[in-house]
């Protein structure tokens, strides 16, 4: 017999655990929507959590600008678990590293309001098992709980969790019905269920003539590899560490394979050599403090690192094909790789192993330690005609920033950074200029109210290697939840909002007034009083001239006849006509200001035109 609880209604249903689900949530409810997340796991966070890499991979510029506001309030609500201290672990492949714990509690604040509200509906511990069609529409998806695998909730109490809205799986199965779908999984699980047209593994150069792609045809298994990360932490010298035992089944294959090593292939087609604790010999900082997670001589207790390596990157099968498969083998390379550093990785010291170095499970939120899932660096991905390209990130010769998306629903910079694929064990790399989150490459060709909101966007191998990291993925997931929403209250299909010029201004006034940056302007933050305007006609191709060569635009610049005419092409593409004459000393900035108010006034709903507010403080 079907209760009450075994069926959800809602506007907008995002599917997934990870940051991408959270942003679309986020964006959702904001804007009044009735939201379901469904998600996989006990625990929200994806990489910042149950995939155990809560060191952020982000931008030289994130500190300052180059995020969105919600984005720089979540890392903010992290260091305030730490009294406001900026790098709690210290590691230096990141401006931020803490324990998974602090990614968890600061997720679950900011959706603790929406839920409060009634907007927000979380269920945990599902994942999906059937997509319900009619009329190239999906209906309603039936979730039923997710594998037997321990969880964080098996060790550690999760925080909430009698909070009567906050649903946990108690049931066989529980449909969830909504309006607009956003598919925010790790492996793109809902593409196809709902037979969606997707690819994964390598287009191959064929395709799109990438330099970074495999030669020839596409190569579907040629899939990234994939990490189960571990936390390890640093016994104190009085404390004697267990005996290593016994190496792990495949040890010495794998130690000669992959192979074990503190030496790397860098991005620069040389080996980086690296120590534990000193300084290598060609001059790379610690092996131990590369994603070190908890710094003891700040924030006490003992040293704890995440171990996430190229020496336990797991590529021997497709974690897309195989899912249980490759976890179980990758968990077990890992494994083997802490039995090298206890027992055979050179000391700096002189001799062999590290014996001190043990599993941390409390810390890592799982009964042994070792992350609760893999770290997909890969999913699949929507097979749109026109994906974004390698060619679409990469610098452009006498421009500060990629090429220009118009449809553009958020910003991201990152390297094309793609690790060993399946048969295909070099890694491979190309720098990008900063660069968009195109909202037509987040719709599905079919059905018509499904959604990419993470990894799986429309996007090639090559180009979808530079969105995978956390703020990437906040961006696409966060572009999703507002296009969801604005497709809920027009009573227009995703497509369509993103097709329609007033309507595509519309969702991205919108964002903008959410504080979301749409184009590249690093001196206009998201409280500056003429960013909405900066950032609508940025988008819409005004940063040409000479401010295409700097990701500073000089707002506060006198405005020429020379200077304003780029903003007024674009002002006058959006709005479909020509616009007023505008008043005189003005600067770039207000400008572009005045000419977004004029456009603002042709759009349909309600536009959101009003300057940006300032980013709320966060109470550290």
């Amino acid at each position: 017999m079907t209760t009450p609880r075994d069926r959800i209604d809602a506007d907008v249903v995002v599917v997934g655990s990870g940051l991408g689900a959270v942003a679309a949530t986020l964006a959702a409810a904001r804007a009044g929507r009735r939201v379901a997340l469904v998600a996989g796991r006990g625990r929200l966070g994806g990489q910042a959590t149950t995939q155990l890499v809560p060191a952020l991979d982000e931008h030289p510029y994130v500190e300052t600008g180059g995020v969105s506001r919600s984005y720089r309030t979540f890392r903010a609500l992290v260091r305030a678990r730490y009294g406001g201290l900026a790098n709690p672990g210290g590691g230096w492949v990141s401006r931020l590293c803490f324990e998974p714990y602090a990614a968890e509690e600061a997720l679950e604040d900011m959706l603790a309001a929406h839920v409060a509200e009634g907007r927000l509906t979380v269920l945990r511990g599902l994942s999906p098992t059937a997509v319900h069609l009619s009329d190239e529409r999906v209906d309603a998806i039936t979730f039923v709980p997710t594998g037997s695998r321990e969880t964080a909730a098996d060790v550690v109490p999760r925080r909430r969790s009698d909070n009567p809205d906050d649903l946990t799986a108690r049931v066989r199965a529980i449909v969830v019905t909504g309006r607009v779908f956003c598919d925010a999984t790790e492996a793109g699980d809902l593409l196809p269920l709902a037979d969606v047209p997707w690819v994964c593994g390598s287009e191959g150069q064929d395709a799109f003539g990438e330099s970074l792609a495999l030669p020839g045809p596409e190569q579907p298994d040629a899939v990234q590899s994939c990490t189960v990360g571990f936390l390890v932490q640093r016994l104190p010298d009085d404390v004697p560490p267990p005996a290593p035992g016994a190496a792990p089944e495949g040890y010495e294959r794998w130690r000669d394979a992959q192979p074990f090593t503190l030496d790397i292939a860098g991005w620069d087609d040389r080996a980086h050599r690296y120590r534990m604790f000193e300084n290598g010999p060609d001059g790379h900082l610690p092996f131990w403090t590369y994603r070190r997670l908890r710094d003891a001589a700040a924030v006490g207790g003992t040293d704890v690192a995440l171990i996430n390596w190229a020496g336990n990157d797991y590529a021997d099968r497709s974690a897309l094909a195989d899912p249980e498969h490759a976890y179980a083998e990758a968990k077990r390379l890992s494994a083997a790789f802490l039995h090298w550093l206890r027992t055979e990785c050179p000391r700096d010291d002189g001799g062999t192993g590290y014996p001190e170095f043990v599993l941390a499970p409390q810390i890592a939120g799982t009964a042994d330690g070792y992350a609760e899932e893999p770290y997909l660096r890969e999913s699949r991905r929507l097979r749109t005609p026109q994906p974004v390209r390698q060619q679409d990130l990469e610098p452009v010769p006498g421009h500060a920033r990629a090429r220009a998306f118009t449809d553009s629903g958020g910003i991201a910079l990152y390297h094309m950074d793609l690790h060993s694929r399946v048969g295909h064990p070099r890694s491979a790399y190309a720098p990008t200029a900063p660069f968009q989150v195109p909202l037509s490459a987040l719709v599905a060709p079919r059905p018509g109210n499904l959604l990419a909101a993470a990894k799986n966007l429309g996007a090639t191998q090559v180009a979808a290697a530079a969105y995978r990291v956390h703020h990437g993925e906040w961006a696409v997931g966060e572009a999703a939840g507002a296009l969801a929403a604005q497709s809920c209250e027009r009573n227009i299909a995703p497509a369509a909002v993103v097709a329609e010029r007033a309507e595509l201004t519309l969702l991205q006034a919108r964002l903008a007034h959410h504080g979301v940056p749409l184009a590249w302007a690093l001196d206009v933050p998201d409280d500056h009083a003429d960013f909405v305007g900066v950032q609508l006609l940025g988008a819409a191709g005004a940063l040409d001239g000479d401010r295409a060569h700097d990701l500073d635009v000089r707002p506060d610049e006198q405005a020429t006849e020379e200077s304003v005419r780029p903003l007024r092409a674009a002002a006058e593409h959006l709005a479909g006509g020509p616009l007023p004459a505008l008043p005189a000393r003005l600067t770039w900035a207000q400008s572009a200001t005045a000419l977004w108010h004029h456009v603002a006034r042709t759009l349909p709903g309600a536009p959101c035109a009003a300057p940006s507010a300032a980013a709320p403080a966060v109470n550290a």
